[in-house]
């Protein structure tokens, strides 16, 4: 059965002692609740091990917002996938929009981030999802499908260990948010995708969360779709205050 997920990214926020007070905060207000949904941090590299420290002993874990797709070396910079595994991190985010706008991030590099991060025991959130002109002009199952891609070159066992995040980049930071019809006819379609390549069980159990301006608001009417198993959170899950009823949505 496939696990329902709330993941929080950061982004290029919180100082290293935010972070870690941010990261407190959540394993306070966690403490002692009983939660329907595993609870993830993303967070920017300075802080990885960090959080990982603060939030030991409770149901948090705990990832990167990106890695390397070289092992190690002169790249001067980089942070490989072995580096984030050994702080005790679990989970990477790949492929997120703003590193496919801002750094050129294709396929081709997505799959050997995958490869690494996989290689290192990591649990990859993977990022698709269409920018506004895509959606507008009916052509995002198609970019949904480029994206996927990367995914598909993935053996089944290996697809198996990913997350996927569908995140429509017109509702990110926007205020706008995909309806829970809209989002939904996204997350059945990516499954229906993966169940063409692999198979229905492959398909059944993979996780696809909903990333784009999900808050404490819409949370349970998204979550209430069959195909959408969580949320990866961006402005919402820099507060405990406003993590909290999202992850409290899943009853």
């Amino acid at each position: 059965m496939r696990k329902k997920i709330v993941a929080g990214n950061w982004k290029m926020n919180t100082t290293l002692q935010e972070g870690i007070a941010l990261a407190s905060d959540l394993k306070n207000a966690l403490a002692g609740k009983k939660v329907n949904c595993d609870v993830v941090v993303c967070t920017p590299f300075i802080s990885v091990a960090a959080v990982a420290e603060a939030v030991k002993g409770s149901i948090i874990g705990v990832g990167a917002e990106d890695c390397s797709a070289q092992d190690k070396g002169a790249f001067t910079g980089e942070v490989s996938a072995s580096m984030i595994a050994s702080t005790g991190a679990k989970y990477v985010i790949l492929g997120h929009s703003e590193r496919r706008q801002y750094h050129g991030e294709n396929n081709a590099l997505l799959i050997q981030k995958l490869q690494q991060a996989l290689a290192n025991g990591l649990t990859p959130i993977f990022c698709v999802g269409e920018i506004k002109e895509e959606r507008e002009s009916n052509t995002f199952k198609s970019v949904i499908e480029g994206q996927m891609a990367a995914l598909y070159t993935l053996s089944a066992e290996d697809f198996g260990k990913c997350v996927i995040a569908y995140e429509p980049v017109w509702a990110i930071g926007t205020g706008l948010t995909a309806t829970s019809a809209q989002a939904e006819e996204v997350h059945a379609f990516i499954r229906a995708s993966i169940a063409e390549k692999y198979n229905k069980t492959v398909a059944d159990n993979t996780s696809i969360l909903y990333g784009g301006s999900c808050k404490g608001s819409n949370a349970p009417e998204l979550f209430a779709q069959p195909d959408i198993d969580g949320g990866l959170i961006g402005g919402a899950a820099l507060k405990a205050d406003t993590f909290m009823p999202i992850i409290e949505a899943w009853k």
